[in-house]
């Protein structure tokens, strides 16, 4: 899986379905920071960076997949990108993206990169997001 792709691509993995299974409905996101999100989404991308054999992958992935969902994120605006254990996807699509660790969420506007989640939020997925969609 070293490719774009639209999310029933992790379900490939059995361990990333099975942590999808576990995480996704066990995730709640902050009903407040939910709706805040909603007004902040206009003309914003999403790019995540991932390794299904990563733990913090198949933790927080699904986690942000929720927090995107409540708030009425579109597909369209997800990139996901997988990438082996050095980091790299195949194509080279990475190479522009400085990653280094995984999972990268790279929130983007109008095509410029307004800031990134790597590894692990600092507080929650959601507020960090908006701490980054409102600088």
């Amino acid at each position: 899986m070293l490719n774009t792709a639209a999310r029933e691509k992790l379900f490939e993995s059995p361990e990333m379905k099975a942590q999808y299974a576990i995480e996704y409905p066990d995730y709640v996101p902050g009903p407040e920071a939910v709706q805040k999100l909603k007004s902040l989404f206009q003309d914003i991308k999403v790019t995540i960076v991932l390794g299904t054999w990563c733990s913090d992958c198949r933790r927080q992935v699904p986690r942000l997949y929720k927090v995107l969902d409540e708030a009425g994120f579109l597909a369209e605006q997800i990139t996901l990108i997988f990438v082996d254990e050095s980091k790299k996807a195949s194509g080279g699509l990475t190479d522009h993206l400085n990653i280094d660790k995984v999972p990268t969420f790279i929130f983007t506007e109008n095509g410029k990169e307004i800031g990134r989640i790597t590894e692990s939020p600092l507080v929650t997925l959601e507020s960090d997001m908006i701490e980054i969609l409102t600088k």
